[in-house]
């Protein structure tokens, strides 16, 4: 018998983010749709990098993109939130501590 020479290669492992940092994540999304700052999201992985992108319209580019990069863990920290233009908006080691950048807008003075 011959042997088989095709063999599947395993997919390269991609980086994800659990539920437990989903959670949270969802909520700012909430709050920022019920603001009518958010239309869309969309969820990437990738072998280095997690993507959960937050857009005001669906045909642009996204507003806000939140971001787990562990090769960074121990150095600047893991997670990172980026606006519009790319500038790092926060970053950090704990998820809870970066996603308070969407709480600055919450309060506004009235006129």
């Amino acid at each position: 018998m011959a042997e088989n020479t095709h063999r599947r290669t395993p997919p390269e492992p991609r980086i994800a983010f659990h539920k437990t940092e989903l959670q949270p994540i969802l909520d700012v999304y909430g709050r920022l749709v019920m603001a009518g700052k958010a239309r869309d999201y969309a969820i990437g992985m990738h072998k280095d990098v997690a993507i959960f992108a937050i857009f005001r319209r669906h045909a642009e580019n996204p507003t806000w993109r939140i971001e787990k990069q562990p090769h960074f863990a121990n150095m600047q920290g893991q997670y990172v939130v980026y606006g519009q233009a790319g500038q790092v908006l926060r970053r950090g080691r704990e998820l809870a501590q970066v996603l308070r950048v969407f709480d600055r807008s919450r309060f506004r003075v009235i006129e």
